[in-house]
């Protein structure tokens, strides 16, 4: 339902004739306002019209006459209005404002069991509402309990969860770490293996070489020998030669 709109002093005491006698033509309404002053049958046409512009009021027509009916309950507009009055008026003090009420006018016998009947309803609502409230604290406390156990078993397994992550991180690291170890002792060993290999072959080189050298010099000295030894029997054919040559020249 939409917000009723505020109506003026005049507005209010026709929707209270409205309320109190029920639907009524402009007339009825006219006869029965609170005040009791002589106004124009215009006028409170006007302020009907009013009403029923602001929606506060429904007109329906029977023959010549028409009827208007109050769209909204006194409780919904007089509430805003009393609530206004009492905080302009009493500065919201309740009591001051009951006290000045009473002392305007004089109660009947039922008004008053009225009010008394009224009274204890708020009493007993007031008391409703202690309850109610100290249940609603109980419950906000059991809950920001509650709440707060679950933030302290939150941060316990975030940090349960923050360890493992780290302990993963560390055994994962010391792997890491075993693996790279592992790593460069292959290739140390794989080098020092290839420095052993290259090493190796270095001195099969060396000794096959001085092998080389060992049968070359003594194939120069072999060769040596045997040209010592043809030069040995080159002079020895020509100191024949000289001695036949001697010999011829005798005979």
């Amino acid at each position: 339902m939409a917000k009723a709109t505020q109506p003026s002093n005049l507005e209010l005491q026709a929707l209270s004739v409205l309320w109190h006698e029920g639907p009524s033509t402009v007339g009825a309404v006219l006869e029965a306002l609170p005040d009791g002053k002589d106004r124009a049958y215009t006028t409170v046409l006007s302020v009907m019209q009013s009403l029923e512009r602001k929606k506060l009021v429904k007109r329906t027509r029977f023959g010549r006459a028409h009827v208007y009916e109050a769209s909204h309950s006194q409780e919904e507009i007089a509430g805003k209005a009393t609530s206004d009055f009492l905080t302009n008026a009493f500065g919201g003090r309740l009591a001051e404002a009951i006290l000045a009420l009473l002392s305007a006018g004089n109660l009947t016998p039922e008004e008053k069991s009225n009010i008394e009947r009224e009274l204890k309803r708020h009493k007993a609502m007031a008391a409703k509402k202690s309850t109610k409230k100290a249940a609603r604290k109980k419950s906000v406390k059991r809950a920001a309990k509650k709440v707060t156990r679950k933030k302290v078993a939150k941060k316990k397994s975030a940090k349960k969860a923050t360890k493992k992550k780290v302990a993963k991180k560390a055994a994962k690291k010391k792997v890491a770490k075993k693996a790279t170890k592992k790593k460069t002792a292959k290739k140390a060993a794989k080098k020092k293996s290839a420095k052993k290999a290259t090493k190796k072959k270095a001195a099969k080189k060396a000794a096959k070489k001085k092998v080389a050298k060992k049968a070359s010099k003594k194939k120069a000295a072999k060769k040596k020998v045997a040209k010592k030894a043809s030069k040995k029997k080159v002079a020895k054919k020509k100191s024949a030669k000289k001695a036949t040559k001697k010999r011829a020249r005798r005979k």
